[in-house]
């Protein structure tokens, strides 16, 4: 990797800016992809319900490394908004299952659009070269994203 002034740079500047860039654009994204206002913990929970259909306050909070009580608590206001409901287990009649009502549904596929829509936007402000070295970059930050540690 060089330097803008043709002089290498160390791989902990190369770590920290790709580091910082990429932070930059999550948070980018999440602002622009959250028309409902939801919190992360929110988010996380109902794209987990999404893609999981259904599952108990303990398997959301071990999926996402979090206390169950803090997941009770998100799970709890995502229920008093009416985005999740309550379902009896099927074959543990002590536990409960978490799963999206429609209006769930409905504000993943807001928060997906409006991603979408603003990446598109961006990505258009680019020239040619820069997307193509834009889709260069996906690849290798797939490769990083699987690499062993």
């Amino acid at each position: 990797m060089r330097a803008s002034s043709g002089t290498s740079i160390s791989l902990e500047t190369a770590v920290t800016e790709l580091s910082l860039a990429i932070g930059q654009l999550l948070r980018r994204v999440r602002a622009e992809s959250n028309p409902d206002e939801l919190t992360w913990s929110q988010t996380v929970a109902l794209a987990r319900l999404e893609r999981a259909a259904a599952m108990t306050t303990a398997d959301l909070a071990r999926a996402e490394s979090v206390k169950p009580q803090s997941m009770g608590a998100t799970l709890a206001e995502l229920e008093r908004e009416r985005l999740v409901e309550r379902r009896p287990h099927p074959t543990d009649g002590r536990q409960v299952l978490f799963v999206l009502t429609d209006k769930g549904v409905e504000a993943r596929r807001k928060r997906s659009a409006a991603k979408q829509k603003w990446l598109l936007t961006a990505m258009a402000k680019l020239d040619p070269a820069e997307r193509q070295t834009l889709m260069s970059a996906v690849a290798l930050i797939k490769r990083l994203g699987e690499a062993d540690s």
